[in-house]
């Protein structure tokens, strides 16, 4: 995994369409944090993750990695290379079982191993189920077990923990735990407790 050393936003404004969602939004995180964004539906929760990820654009303000080495990034396309993203859509083909689509992750992006990342979310035992029989909670762990599989420093997780039961929600705390322990950066959107230490920003509606 690619060394991070922080991830700042400064002063943000975003407009969707001629609704601003928020303004003058800043924060700074760094390596090993995890950032709970909290607020309203409505707020802009999700939107905020998306500018992260370099999928939209601010309408002010700017948007910064640290690099391990002290680099400062801030084009958008550069910093999407750095970023693993868990989103509502899980990203799985449903015709493929979950160990043939973390091959395909796998072998993409060339590391990883399948079976741990199966094994960490307790995916041995429908590993060749084709993935369109599986439920929301379990297609929800073959996403977090993809995340493993990326190895990009910053995760930005949609909700993480939604049509997960409560072993799930364990497991998922348990990786967010690991992946920070390791020098990673989590930012969260969520209407619902993490489960792990984090620093909080709450966004209200405009």
């Amino acid at each position: 995994m690619t060394a991070l050393g922080g991830l700042r936003g400064e002063r943000l404004t975003l407009a969707r369409g001629e609704h601003q969602l928020f303004r003058d939004l800043s924060f700074d995180v760094s390596a090993g944090d995890v950032l709970s964004v909290e607020g309203p539906n409505g707020a802009g929760k999700t939107s905020l993750l998306r500018l992260i990820a370099g999928f939209l654009e601010q309408s002010a303000g700017s948007i910064a990695l640290r690099s391990g080495s002290g680099e400062t990034i801030t084009d958008a396309e550069e910093r999407a290379k750095f970023v693993g993203w868990l989103g509502h859509f899980d990203g799985i083909k449903p015709q493929l079982t979950p160990a043939e689509n973390l091959k395909f992750f796998a072998r993409y992006h060339r590391r990883g191993d399948m079976d741990s990342a199966l094994d960490r979310m307790s995916l041995r035992r429908i590993r060749d189920l084709p993935a369109q029989y599986l439920s929301a909670g379990q297609k929800k762990r073959v996403a977090f077990a993809r995340l493993m599989l990326v190895g990009r420093p910053l995760w930005l997780l949609d909700e993480p923990f939604s049509s997960l039961d409560a072993e799930g929600r364990a497991l998922a705390a348990e990786l967010i735990t690991r992946h920070c322990g390791g020098g990673g950066i989590v930012v969260a959107a969520t209407h619902e407790p993490l489960g792990v230490p984090c620093r909080h920003l709450q966004l209200g509606l405009a």
